[in-house]
């Protein structure tokens, strides 16, 4: 073939030369004829369509919560029995932090949800009924299965459309929906990118209730009891959402208002899952998931992961999680599913465990009867609001302290204490005895504290307790009383610590029914030896040698940046956390045995199981030390006792903290220094008593949260002494941790946690 088209070229060459050949001499040119008439012009082409202008619009983003849906529920038709219609418009932030449309979209799925008024005698006044989901794609399919069609608006970016080609209604068009009640919509978006093309980690997520037939938005759904904030008082708030952080569980989706899309008396489990304990409708699964470890000791019934989840407020103070606003009581009126979330010992269809009677109870309708009001009432049977009311009706006020040498003993001083006491509004009468009122021991036979907080204090606010210097430490039962409530007590002590400043204070707990504190004996205590209520007291600061007294750091407000209120967010009360063993409020109560200079530990050893179940001990970490710090650093962290059976699983799930475990402004003021002009702690404090010598406070604060060898031999190269070579001294140079960690340097300990 290539020869023959070869031959074939050859033969049209030769044949052009012998054309040309053919024309004989050059002649002159014709003339050129006239132009001839210019044709019609064609008709304009259509216009092309103006580009996006540069920085309009993103196509990615930097975290979810960037991202923010509009819904107008007149331009769409997500429930009942019309012709299904979606519309929305997405934005997010630019790297100014601007609003921008939010273009490329390609998968989105709507869940839809109905909250229906209950008219039978079973189950609450009105729940979450699931109409489904659906999902809505460029291609108008998901996988193999129908989807409807997501497209974008090309000339208004960011506007999306969704139609439903397919026959039939979508599965979210309910015919016989009431669009006369409170609907709940929930947007969440796919495929969502930053700019380096990594996928967002958190789910974008948006959410509107609104009314189908009116269009009504922001409506009450009536069942809306339990509030985002409360939530967020221990799982935190998320950096990159601003909503609830820290829920594992389907990599969290953010909002109660999201969780009762699936979370409905709809979703119910298996027989399987149901013989482990497990239950999907939201009252139920959150109480018995929060009740976990509790219930498991009492009743059992708790599904193996839940069994391990402590509670850190009382489980009867409905109101941490449950709103008080009006309209919002639902959960004062009980019904047999929410109760069973936590009462697993009950069977309602036989009636065993349901009251000392036994009764079976087929469904609802007769809850109100016993636990509408009286004892039995959702608000009274669990204390609400009680542990706070009883607290007053055991007052203790220090109101003086004096020293003067011994008679007895020269080398010690007598200092005499005086205070006054009141039980139930009234002064303790000329000889009474206290100790019937404090609960002194638990079933365990444990020693319960019943004494005085005292030492001194040094001239830089530190404090020694008395037990640590050989003083003993007095019991309030130990003091006279006169017949107008006032008490004294003299106690001969080394002079060292019986000079100068003394701190005076109590831990004492009591055991309160029915409005009173009583005997911990009586019969039906609605506070006994095993949940105590503190005493109200005030540490007080006295100069024994009659000059200024000196206040301690741990009530010095410019040095504490840490809130007790904070602590309460999450533990309702320092009283409560602190169980049956202190009587106490406040960080100043804290700090008669949590002290930089109180050495030793009953919580030395630090571990966590491997994956086998062996017990590992991370290397370098031994905590020597009982300061507050510390303690409460390694308690938040998981890092805690494995003489208390507790450990950190390698998972790195933190034991018993429920929210981020970088999220230092859970316990911190909001705009805490943490670190002094001079590079030390902002408390002043420079060096920690340990067991065999002294350690630098930074590190050790650190270290109960980097436990690596790693980060042991970063603190010593920066100046740290820590507990495997502590110093003789407590005279220690500050360390240079705040060089490149304080609060806004390039690797400031802000950048990496979160700080408020």
């Amino acid at each position: 073939m290539m020869k023959n088209h070869n031959k074939s070229l050859l033969a049209l060459v030769l044949l052009g030369m012998l054309g040309l050949s053919a024309c004989g001499s050059d002649g002159k040119d014709g003339a050129n004829g006239a132009p001839g008439t210019p044709g019609a012009p064609g008709t304009p082409g259509t216009d092309g369509q103006n580009g996006t202008d540069a920085g309009s619009v993103v196509s990615t983003v930097y975290k979810a919560g960037d991202v923010t849906f509009t819904i107008n529920p007149a331009e769409n038709t997500l429930a009942g029995s019309g012709t299904f219609t979606l519309k929305f418009k997405a934005e997010a932030k630019n790297q100014a932090g601007q609003e921008k449309p939010l273009t490329g979209l390609n998968k989105v799925r709507v869940y839809s949800a109905t909250a229906v008024t209950n008219t039978t005698a079973d189950g609450p006044a009105v729940y979450w009924k699931s109409n489904g989901s659906l999902y809505c794609t460029d291609t108008g399919l998901n996988g193999s299965s129908n989807a409807c069609t997501l497209v974008e608006d090309p000339a208004n970016p960011g506007s999306y459309t969704g139609t439903w080609t397919y026959d039939g209604a979508p599965s979210i068009m309910v015919a016989d929906d009431n669009l006369n009640a409170p609907h709940r919509i929930m947007i969440y978006a796919y495929n969502v990118t930053d700019a380096d093309g990594v996928a967002i980690s958190d789910k974008i997520l948006s959410n509107l209730t609104y009314i189908p037939a009116t269009g009504e938005t922001g409506v009450a759904s009536g069942k809306d009891t339990v509030a985002d904030a409360a939530c967020k008082q221990c799982h935190g708030e998320s950096t990159t959402t601003g909503n609830i952080a820290n829920i594992s569980a389907h990599h969290n989706y953010q909002s109660v208002t999201n969780c009762i899309q699936c979370h409905n008396p709809g979703r119910q489990p298996n027989a399987e899952q149901a013989a482990e304990g497990y239950v999907f409708d939201l009252p139920a699964m959150i109480h018995r998931i929060h009740g976990g470890a509790h219930i498991a000791a009492y009743s059992g019934g708790v599904p193996a992961e839940w069994a391990e989840i402590n509670y850190p407020a009382p489980l009867y103070e409905c109101t941490v999680c449950h709103s008080t606003e009006e309209g919002k009581t639902s959960w004062e009126t009980p019904n047999r599913a929410a109760c069973q979330g936590c009462h697993t010992g009950v069977n309602f269809e036989t009636g065993v465990g349901h009251s000392e009677f036994d009764l079976a109870q087929a469904d609802d309708s007769q809850c109100a009867a016993c636990h509408s009001s009286g004892a039995l009432a959702p608000i009274n049977a669990h204390k609400v609001g009680k542990r706070a009311e009883y607290a007053s009706l055991v007052t203790v006020d220090f109101t003086n302290a004096t020293a003067a040498v011994s008679t007895i003993d020269p080398t010690k001083n007598t200092v005499t204490l005086t205070v006054k006491v009141s039980v139930n509004g009234a002064p303790v009468t000329n000889g009474a005895d206290l100790t019937a009122y404090n609960a002194t021991t638990n079933p365990t036979g444990k020693f319960m504290k019943d004494g005085l907080i005292i030492g001194t204090v040094a001239a830089n606010g530190e404090v020694t307790a008395w037990s640590d210097e050989g003083g003993s430490t007095p019991k309030l039962s130990a003091f006279t009383f006169g017949s107008d409530g006032v008490g004294t007590l003299s106690v001969d002590v080394p002079a060292a610590i019986g000079a100068g400043t003394l701190y005076v204070g109590t831990e004492d707990n009591f055991c309160a029914k029915d409005g009173a504190a009583v005997a911990c004996g009586t019969e039906g205590v609605q506070f006994g030896t095993t949940d105590p209520v503190g005493v109200t007291s005030t540490v007080k600061f006295f100069n024994v040698d009659g000059g200024t007294a000196v206040t301690a750091r741990f009530a010095d407000p410019t040095r504490i940046t840490v809130a007790e209120a904070k602590c309460e967010a999450c533990h309702s009360s320092l009283d409560y956390a602190k169980g049956y063993r202190h009587g106490v409020y406040t960080f100043d109560q804290c700090m008669q045995c949590h002290n930089n200079t109180h050495p030793g530990s009953g919580h030395a050893n630090v571990s966590y199981l491997d994956d086998d179940g062996t017990t590992l001990v991370p290397t370098g970490v031994t905590f020597a030390n009982r300061d507050l710090v510390t303690v409460a650093h390694r308690l938040h962290s998981g890092n805690f006792a494995e003489a208390e059976g507790i450990v950190l699983h390698k998972d790195g799930s933190v034991t018993g903290f429920p929210g981020l475990a970088n999220d230092c402004s859970v316990c911190h003021k909001d705009g805490a220094q943490l670190f002094a002009a001079d590079g030390g702690l902002t408390s002043g404090k420079r060096a920690i008593a340990v067991t065999g010598g002294f350690v630098t406070p930074v590190a050790e604060s650190c270290r109960s949260c980097h436990t690596s060898a790693s980060a042991l031999a970063h603190f010593k190269s920066n100046g740290a002494t820590t507990s495997d070579a502590p110093d003789s001294t407590a005279d220690l140079p500050v360390e240079s941790c705040s060089t490149c960690h304080a609060q806004g340097k390039s690797y400031g300990i802000d950048k990496f946690h979160i700080m408020k």
